[in-house]
């Protein structure tokens, strides 16, 4: 599976929780609930993990070109550039999802969590 697919697939995962979430037929376990929500950071941190090395490399081949670039490189910065683009907004969407779901859980924890003694 490339990256495009696996993060499309990730994020319609996390989008679907969240949408059972506000159904009728009651939430999934919290146990679930927070281990898609631990996968989604890590997905999230490999993603800039990702656009991280992707700009050190525009950064190196961008050092390297001359006055007159040759088009085989100056393609390769096009396409980096395109790939860091793409990179910045899966990570904003996967993090607009992940903070929804997160105040989803924190609720739902509240309201399983036993009353404090008075």
């Amino acid at each position: 599976m490339d990256a495009t697919t696996e993060n499309a697939t990730i994020l319609n995962e996390l989008e679907s929780l969240l949408a059972t979430l506000g159904a009728d037929s009651g939430p999934p376990a919290l146990a679930v609930l927070e281990e898609r929500l631990t996968s989604g950071y890590a997905h999230a941190l490999a993603l800039e993990a990702e656009r991280l090395r992707l700009e050190r490399r525009f950064g190196a081949l961008a050092a390297e070109l001359g006055p007159r670039p040759q088009q085989s490189r100056a393609e390769e910065l096009a396409t980096l550039a395109q790939r860091m683009a793409s990179a910045d907004g899966d990570l904003d969407r996967l993090r607009f999802v992940l903070a929804a779901l997160r105040l989803r859980v924190s609720a739902l924890r509240s309201a399983a969590a036993p009353p404090a003694p008075a």
